[in-house]
Formats: structure tokens, sequence, C-alpha cells
């Protein structure tokens, strides 16, 4: 199971994030290395310029323009895969996207929208869940 750290961001509000340890991306990577690469990194990125509130609740609906700079990391680390992701809609705290690319019909796209995309998207303030629209 994950741990969770504390973050201060540059308005010193202190933020929670889950992170998966380094046993979990340990496990992970005796199977899958490249994921398990891609996840550890998605996390520094999260760590460093998005943490997460403490609910979604407490931080009202998401901006629009940060979900929107969020999904365009994502697609940074999935294009370097020959995956790609657009958003679809924000449904109140709900955020829906597309995984395309090479991430549509993948194996891992479950593990990658888990992984990556939820711990990204979902640290903008406001975002409670993020759901891969077919």
């Amino acid at each position: 199971m994950g741990h969770e750290h504390t973050m201060s961001n540059s308005n010193d509000r202190k933020q929670t994030i889950r992170f998966f340890t380094e046993e979990e991306l340990d496990a992970l990577e005796a199977t899958d290395p490249d994921t398990a690469y891609r996840i550890a990194r998605a996390q520094a990125i999260a760590a460093r310029d998005r943490p997460a509130p403490t609910s979604a609740a407490e931080a009202g609906p998401p901006d629009r323009t940060a979900v929107e700079h969020a999904i365009e990391d994502v697609r940074r680390i999935l294009q370097r895969d020959g995956g790609d992701i657009e958003l679809v809609a924000i449904e109140g705290t709900q955020v829906r996207v597309r995984m395309k690319g090479a991430c549509a019909g993948c194996p891992n796209s479950v593990l990658d929208l888990r992984n990556v995309v939820e711990k990204i998207v979902g640290a903008v303030p406001g975002v409670s869940s993020v759901v891969n629209s077919f």
C-alpha cells in the first residue's frame, strides 16, 4: 500500500498526495520495468507540480484550464510510448478522458489510467475521479 506525503505549493497550502512505495514500484519493476519507470516519473511530476487538495469537495469544481494543463503533462508522458490522451468532458468533479494511439486497446492502458493519468489529472484541485471514455 502507498504512503501519503504532505507538500506545500507556492501559495504555502499544505496538501496530501498518495504515492506508491518503493516496494510497490520494485514489485512492478520486476514484471514491467517500463510501467514502473513511467509511474515513478509521473509521481515525481505530480509531487513537484500538482499537489492534490485534501478532498475534491473542499476544493470546489475543477478549473478547466488547470485540467487542460494536467492533460498536456500526461500527453507528454504517454506520447513517449506512442500513446495519447484527450479531454472529453468535465462533469461536476469527474474528468472524462479518451486514451488514444498506442494506449487504445493496450493491456497497460488501465494501469496507465490509474497510475499516471489519475495521479496527475486527479491532483488538480476539485477533481474527484478520472474516467476513460471509449
